[in-house]
């Protein structure tokens, strides 16, 4: 390192979560290649001995001690430049909130062999100071965090938040959050700057969500320009989760420079080494401007075929059973494991009754012949009739014969038989007799207001699709002829045709009918139900209504007088639909697969619920009152 400038590596590795041995093993050899390659500064990304999202499992002292000797191990490793990187800090003597032994969200420095903590801290670690607890991340359930101490120590926060002291620089270190400290009453950044800090560095485990990276570059790209240093950020790729819910990691590592300016990595969802020389005596711009928006749905498919890739790999799953129908959502999924595996290993399933039209069983048999891979059609008319046959007029009594009654299955019931036959029987079966899996092709829009079968259409595996809106399936349908296979892999038909579950004669596509929901306007309703980040509910919609306003606030480009001749014909929708999402909706999420998650709120962890029933406020009903007279 010259008294001008450091090199600084940052090392955007795949961080394997509840696997501290093998982790360290790769940023064993990460060191090892800085080294050699003259680096001053080697830089991991937050928690990159034990992965991040890991449940309870910072319950179990067993793990927590092997982290600590993969920490040493680490720090012993750094003969000749300085290390920074995440792991858990542990003090054994003192206890968490819950009662179980202390913990930290910490980054470590290391120099020589030898850790240095910040300038006049209690331990030889950096603790991280803003907990998230939003979303996915549940931080305070684990860790202890730097206000807390100070309160404990009776110390100041700008003596608890300080630098880094190695022997070239002073670093201002800081964990993920701390750097986003917009909604917090303290600025760690702002405690470093006006303690020396020399050179940020923001070591990140940060779930990819569409449109984030946009935002951080604003956020960090400011602070660096405000601030008058530079500030890298590093940040880990591969997927984690909270049991319900799975996140991508996308990387996006970069160094700031102090007008802000970015010099990024250039690969996304993928490891990589980012090595920059920063300039350090006077303030300097190395950086490019910052990128644009990466909202498009080419972000969401990256993010979309990497996650399903990784999370076969997690699940040591080889091969894939889809159930075809015709229609966009089976056809995108079929597209995407199309794109991951080979012909031999992917297989495609039409499973029709007297419902399903020639056209969309056509269909489904096009997808196979364009992908090339594996197909096979399995009737169900003949087990359905005969689920039919056992249980219409099935008598069921007590033991004694003092009470009896008839069963009879309705029309209704008759779709969710198909349903279940389709995939608690034959889609099971053969993927059992194939080797893998069977896959869940349920969109966002379905699950939010269970349009869907338990135990049927949401079964499988992993549901890939679960975080996108029936509008965004077919964008992402068209994205993936276009623009990642080049030609004509989902049939136009599949785009064109009007979208249908064809359990019925009451959804026949030669008649022209189709699903209950309106899926351009509806899909903007319940995202102001899900995943607005002030979510709104039938009373701001029904006042939106009320005062004109709800296309404009929904973003919907129709004409809401053209969907509902009437103020009750407005409140019936609205009322049916929310009465799905808090009702039965609800149900069937709790019992479906983990949903990979790509965008703001997904289902499962991330939309956290509970079965409370239906509810409406005061308000509410007064506003419908008025208006209904």
């Amino acid at each position: 390192m010259s008294a001008k400038a450091a090199r600084i590596r940052l090392v955007q590795f795949e961080v394997l979560p509840g696997r501290p041995v093998e982790n360290t093993a790769r940023m064993l050899d990460d060191l090892h290649a800085a080294r050699a390659d003259g680096i001053d500064i080697v830089a991991f990304p937050e928690m990159a001995v034990p992965g991040y999202l890991l449940g309870d499992e910072w319950e179990h002292e067993a793990f927590l001690r092997e982290c600590e000797a993969c920490v040493d191990e680490l720090c012993a490793a750094t003969q000749g430049l300085i290390a920074v990187f995440g792991s858990v800090g542990i003090d054994w003597t003192r206890r968490n909130e819950d009662g179980r032994v202390r913990k930290y969200n910490a980054l470590f420095v290391a120099e020589d062999g030898e850790r240095i903590g910040p300038e006049g801290g209690l331990y030889s670690f950096v603790i991280k100071t803003l907990l998230p607890n939003y979303r996915e991340f549940d931080d305070s359930r684990h860790f202890f965090d730097v206000r807390k101490l100070a309160l404990e120590e009776g110390r100041t926060l700008q003596e608890m938040i300080t630098p880094v002291h190695t022997s070239k620089l002073r670093l201002g270190c800081l964990l993920c959050e701390d750097a986003w400290d917009s909604d917090y009453g303290v600025s760690p950044l702002e405690h470093l700057a006006q303690a020396g800090a020399e050179l940020f560095i923001n070591i990140s485990s940060s779930p990819f969500t569409a449109g984030k990276n946009h935002k951080r570059n604003r956020v960090f790209s400011a602070h660096a320009r405000q601030l008058q240093r530079p500030l890298a950020y590093v940040n880990n790729v591969g997927i984690q989760n909270n049991g319900k819910t799975v996140f991508t990691y996308d990387g996006s590592s970069c160094i700031y420079d102090s007008y802000g300016g970015q010099l990024a990595s250039p690969r996304v969802f993928a490891e990589d080494r980012l090595t920059v020389d920063v300039p350090l005596a006077a303030r300097a711009a190395f950086g490019q401007p910052l990128p644009g928006r990466d909202t498009g749905i080419d972000n969401i498919c990256d993010a979309i075929l990497y996650g399903t890739r990784e999370f076969l790999k997690l699940c040591g799953v080889r091969k894939v059973t889809v159930g075809v129908s015709g229609g966009i959502d089976s056809s995108v999924v079929a597209a995407i494991y199309a794109h991951l595996l080979p012909p031999t290993d992917l297989l495609l399933v039409n499973m029709p009754s007297r419902f399903n039209s020639t056209t969309t069983r056509d269909l489904a048999r096009t997808l196979a012949e364009n992908i090339g891979c594996l197909y096979v059609d399995v009737p169900i008319q003949e087990s359905v009739e005969l689920t039919q046959s056992q249980l219409d007029g099935l008598e069921i009594r007590t033991p004694d014969g003092s009470i009896s009654e008839s069963l009879q299955l309705s029309g209704f019931m008759l779709e969710n038989v198909q349903a279940r036959d389709r995939s608690s029987r034959v889609l099971a079966a053969v993927a059992a007799a194939f080797g893998g899996v069977f896959t869940c092709n349920a969109n966002k829009s379905e699950a939010t207001v269970g349009y869907s079968t338990l135990y049927g259409d949401l079964d499988g595996y992993l549901a890939n699709l679960a975080d996108l809106w029936k509008t965004e399936v077919y964008s992402l349908a068209r994205h993936l002829n276009e623009d990642v296979f080049g030609r004509e892999v989902i049939p136009q038909g599949s785009i064109d045709i009007l979208p249908t579950a064809e359990l019925s004669e009451a959804q026949s596509v030669a008649a022209g009918k189709g699903d209950p929901l309106i899926y351009p306007y509806h899909d903007k309703l319940f995202e102001s139900w899900v995943e607005w980040w002030n979510r709104a509910t039938p009373e701001e919609n029904l006042a939106w209504y009320v005062e004109g306003t709800l296309a404009e606030k929904l973003g919907y480009d129709g004409d809401i007088q053209a969907l509902f001749d009437s103020p009750r014909a407005f409140i019936d929708d609205l009322e049916r639909w929310w009465g799905q999402y808090q009702g039965m909706g609800l149900a069937k999420r709790i019992q479906a697969p983990p949903v990979l998650a790509v965008k703001r709120r997904a289902f499962g962890f991330d939309h956290r619920e509970a079965q409370m029933g239906v509810r409406y406020t005061r308000k509410y009903l007064a506003i419908k009152k008025d208006l209904l007279g």
